[in-house]
């Protein structure tokens, strides 16, 4: 395949999705120029494999004479629409694409796009889950797992693809238009990066800017703010509801008085699937995904008995409200995929016990006293920790009990330990994003795991 043969693509960041937009684009002839401010072991290992299959590559620097003369430049989202390199004069006028836009263009396979504030991960593997149950091939990627470019390498390409999309994957797409699109709810977050709530919303929206009459859209009713982010945008909606009832020829799925999961697709007939007892994520919020995802999937051809088993069969994704160990009577969760307020308020209503809640890392912008209602009628003790461990335990202090551990990782779980009682649940579900301690939520996640599995 040669699609891009003649352009010179750039590509800034080296980790995952900036390393698949490099080996997709020179797979499809085109020259590559890739680099990272980064200079790590990680980065290195990118910058080598990209020369290896025949582009260029650097890291610890970005030369713009270099990206200067590239027809496009594929951004990584963990990189800044407003980063210093692309305020260069050099740069001005040279397309600035998100790595999703780039894997669009080049993957023949329809898409489901998964976004939102909370739950789009979990919605996004319960779609492959219950996909490939149904016979497709529907590999889940884009923000979970799989960059959407290595999607788009495979021969043959996949059925469909499940992508999770983030804010900052959409915030520059131009092209990126799912045959069918999940908003699962909308909160405030990444408020280190964006001026204000609204800026961060407005990059959320882009998910509908190329919606079509043959558009579907799965949306939250009881979210006043996500029902409304499409505006005017055309495509069929579908609705799904929890705590309240459907409105008449509402199509969508919604939790019946009999705590019964149930799909209206065409606004007359009901599709029960199972009770909501049966279900294997914790949580209320994870009833409101499971719906959202069964629509979804019914919407691109699965059975209705086939998304019912899928529901009884899946357990819930790694760092996301997942119990990882119980010892001594104590329950160790790993809620790490929390990095903002309203993921952490979502798990923690969904506890049944008191709690020992590990809360910190590096500090995102929000309030930790918004948190307070759900802390004072479950939490028993804050262990703050990381960056923001000062910060919480200034703004919590006077409201519940609050240890601050300022030490490593390891002090914090084993104090941690020392803290719960038989009965109780330690809860990772920081609020904050991993990058004082961590590269990554997942690895935060993982040492938690073993840590607990230890103490």
């Amino acid at each position: 395949m040669s699609s891009l043969t003649g352009e010179r693509i750039g590509v800034l960041g080296l980790a995952r999705s900036g390393l698949a937009a490099a080996r997709l684009a020179l797979a499809r002839g085109a020259e590559v120029y890739a680099s990272d401010f980064c200079d790590i072991a990680a980065t290195r290992a990118a910058a080598e494999e990209i020369r290896r299959a025949g582009g260029e590559a650097d890291t610890g620097r970005h030369d713009v004479e270099k990206l200067a003369r590239c027809s496009r430049i594929v951004l990584s989202p963990g990189i800044p629409p407003d980063a210093a390199v692309l305020r260069q004069a050099a740069l001005a006028g040279i397309p600035v694409v998100p790595e999703i836009d780039l894997a669009f263009g080049e993957l023949s396979a329809p898409v489901i796009g998964v976004t939102g504030t909370n739950g789009k991960t979990t919605v996004t593997a319960l779609l492959s889950h219950f996909l490939q149950a149904a016979g497709q091939d529907a590999p889940s990627g884009g923000n979970i797992g799989t960059a959407l470019s290595e999607l788009a390498l495979r021969d043959p390409p996949p059925d469909i693809a499940v992508v999770e999309v983030s804010s900052f994957q959409l915030g520059l797409a131009e092209e990126f238009a799912p045959a069918i699109g999940v908003l699962t709810n909308l909160a405030p977050d990444h408020l280190d990066r964006y001026p204000d709530v609204e800026a961060y919303y407005a990059d959320k929206a882009r998910l509908f800017q190329k919606a079509t009459d043959r558009s579907q859209w799965v949306l939250n009713a009881e979210d006043a703010r996500a029902r409304e982010l499409p505006g005017a945008a055309p495509g069929a909606r579908f609705l799904f509801r929890v705590a309240s009832q459907p409105e008449p020829g509402e199509r969508g799925g919604f939790l019946a008085p009999d705590g019964r999961l149930t799909l209206r697709l065409d606004g007359e007939r009901d599709e029960p699937l199972l009770h909501a007892s049966e279900l294997r994520i914790l949580g209320a919020h994870n009833v409101a995904n499971a719906l959202a995802a069964a629509i979804a999937a019914r919407l691109a051809g699965a059975a209705a008995g086939t998304i019912t088993e899928g529901l009884r069969s899946f357990r819930a994704p790694p760092h996301r409200l997942e119990p990882v160990a119980e010892r001594g009577g104590v329950l160790w969760i790993n809620d790490s995929k929390a990095t903002n307020l309203a993921s952490t308020e979502v798990a923690l209503r969904g506890m049944d016990r008191p709690t020992v809640l590990l809360l910190g890392g590096r500090h995102k912008g929000e309030p930790y006293t918004g948190l307070l209602p759900s802390i004072r009628e479950r939490v028993r003790c804050v262990v703050a920790f990381g960056e923001a461990g000062d910060l919480v335990r200034a703004e919590l202090r006077e409201h519940v009990a609050v240890e601050h551990v300022p030490g490593s990782f390891e002090d914090v779980v084993r104090r941690a330990a020392m803290l719960a009682r038989p009965g109780d649940a330690v809860l990772l579900s920081p609020a904050c994003s991993s990058y004082d301690m961590f590269p990554n939520y997942e690895e935060r996640g993982r040492r938690f795991a073993e840590l607990a599995a230890q103490v």
